[in-house]
């Protein structure tokens, strides 16, 4: 029989590709050697979750093709401190990191969540499968990055319970919906189109599973960096939301980049420009980043922007578009403009960064959506003294998370599910980001964009 050993580690000998029956005395002995277990970490077999879940429809039918012990361990609040003691200062400091690792390929996954134990909370946040120049990055580790980016969730979150600002079903929710997020860890072979992805994520699958059924709260999860075509010809995405329920397939870019162009349409009305009369820097043009310039450009304004991608630069240059590299920041910081939208992959804003807008004397608006975007967050207060209104990223990407959870939502409710419903919530950023930046501007610089939004939105939902 299966036993719980001092080092944690459920143990079951067992041929790949072969499951055992649903019921059989082995599966029943290993689901109730789990649940007599009181301890942190644990162990969950792959096997044994899908088995557990044999009558669901949204379970895979078979095990997965690699058949392994996964070690689990649970970080609570206190833990969660310790490892990122930033957390005390947020204003969501109680989050929980529910850690995965397969020994076998060294996979680590790390999912934070602000959603309390058995709460049946929503926790939001997109399944993230880190790249592989940011694991190299000094310090980085699954945890750190899963417990940074579901902060950012959270004010996400916080945002629009203060402006209010929802989809049809989600508005009426927000009182349950919570910041969180998945980040996978990867080995090389293992990434989306390498031989072992499928095996990956269904090592990721399992774990998801294993929250909903072991923490009392409900996963949602979705795009995110990392997902692409699998070997098998599949979207990553497609071959998660057959196998988890709440694994999302909403393209978030279209509508994210919808909210930062409504933001920054009404940040400028907020300073007597129209869009004609505005030189707007992109900062990051991928997905989101593209939206925006497709749609100021529509409207007449003047776009430059700064972009790493090669082949994405030489798109823009076709189109008239001056581009810079990441390694011409400072130049294309000092080009005249009226305003940036940084869509990057982090650290756009970091010291530097912030002391060339400072350093533009025409630059005055700031915004976009970007995660992690500013490494020291003191530096807002040094854009704030210079004149510079520098609109939250996660104000401007809240629509992302919007899009995600109203699918989910809606699918719950068995109604059709179209990301265009949530244009209009993005649309309404446009009149918050008026309204804050007029009374910004009314203060002369005394109150931030930030606290203007607070005070024009008084209740918090």
């Amino acid at each position: 029989m299966p036993e719980l050993t001092r080092g944690y580690q459920l143990s079951v000998n067992a041929l790949s590709g072969n499951p055992f029956p649903v019921g059989s005395a082995l599966c029943s002995r290993l689901y109730s050697a789990a649940l007599r277990s009181n301890c942190q970490p644990r162990l969950t077999l792959w096997g044994q979750i899908y088995h557990i879940r044999a009558n669901d429809p949204l379970a895979r039918p078979r095990v997965p093709s690699i058949l392994c012990t996964v070690i689990s361990t649970i970080l609570d609040p206190v833990a969660a401190r310790a490892l990122a003691p930033e957390l005390a200062s947020t204003r969501s400091p109680d989050l929980w990191v529910y850690r995965y690792e397969e020994p076998t390929h060294g996979w680590v996954l790390s999912v934070a969540t602000h959603a309390e134990p058995n709460s049946g909370k929503l926790s939001l946040g997109g399944f993230r499968i880190a790249p592989a120049a940011r694991m190299a990055s000094p310090g980085f580790t699954a945890e750190r990055e899963s417990i940074a980016l579901a902060v950012g969730m959270e004010e996400k979150v916080w945002w629009s319970r203060v402006t209010g600002i929802g989809g049809p079903l989600a508005k009426h929710q927000l009182s349950r919906i919570v910041g969180g997020k998945c980040v996978l860890a990867p080995t090389p072979g293992s990434r989306v189109g390498e031989p072992l992805d499928s095996a990956l994520l269904d090592f990721a699958v399992a774990a998801f599973h294993d929250i909903e059924d072991t923490a009392g709260i409900h996963l949602i999860t979705g795009q995110d960096l990392g997902h692409g075509v699998m070997t098998t010809g599949e979207s990553s995405l497609s071959y998660l939301n057959a196998r988890y329920r709440g694994s999302v397939q909403a393209n978030t870019a279209i509508p994210t980049g919808e909210g930062n162009v409504q933001l920054l349409l009404g940040m400028l009305r907020g300073i007597g420009l129209d869009a004609p009369q505005a030189i707007i820097g992109l900062v990051g043009c991928g997905n989101i980043g593209m939206h925006v310039f497709g749609r100021v450009r529509a409207l007449g304004a003047t776009v430059i922007a700064l972009e790493s991608n090669a082949d994405r630069r030489a798109q823009l240059a076709e189109q008239g578009i001056a581009c810079w590299t990441p390694q011409q920041r400072g130049a294309f910081l000092a080009q005249p403009m009226d305003a940036i939208v940084v869509n990057a992959l982090g650290g756009s804003l970091d010291a530097t960064a912030v002391a060339a807008c400072v350093a533009n004397p025409r630059l005055t608006v700031i915004c976009g959506s970007e995660n992690l975007v500013m490494p020291d967050a003191s530096q807002a207060l040094v854009l704030q003294r210079a004149g510079k209104i520098y609109a939250p990223t996660e104000l401007g990407g809240m629509v992302g998370y919007l899009t995600a959870v109203e699918e989910y939502l809606t699918k719950q409710a068995g109604q059709a599910f179209a990301a265009e419903d949530l244009f209009g919530a993005a649309q309404e950023l446009e009149l918050v980001g008026y309204e804050a930046t007029r009374r910004v501007r009314e203060s002369h610089g005394a109150q931030s964009f930030e606290d203007a939004v607070v005070s024009l939105h008084p209740v918090v939902q």
